[in-house]
């Protein structure tokens, strides 16, 4: 069941202010490193202001990498970090 629009998207508080920090220091001569965000939560929603930012993804196991763009706004964190690995066999050799 979706989200009530009333109530808006959902993000984490420690993620908004994480992402109110970044944002602020757009200036300074560490913008590289600020717009790299390391982040556990996988429920929060992607909004437009995060667009532009490279986000390290907690799956359970391992960091996963990768930008936002203007496709994943309105979907959440999760989704972008799978959190199975599929099964390969060994091939036979003769």
């Amino acid at each position: 069941m979706a989200r009530s629009v009333w109530k808006g998207p959902f993000l984490d508080y420690h993620l908004f202010k994480k992402l109110r920090k970044a944002t602020l220091h757009k200036e300074s001569k560490t913008r590289k490193r600020q717009k790299q965000i390391t982040l556990w939560s996988r429920r929060s929603v992607i909004i437009p202001q995060i667009i532009g930012f490279k986000v390290n993804l907690y799956n359970g196991k391992k960091f996963v990498s990768f930008i936002i763009s203007e496709e994943m706004i309105g979907h959440k964190m999760g989704e972008f970090a799978p959190t199975r690995s599929r099964v390969t066999h060994k091939a036979k050799t003769k």
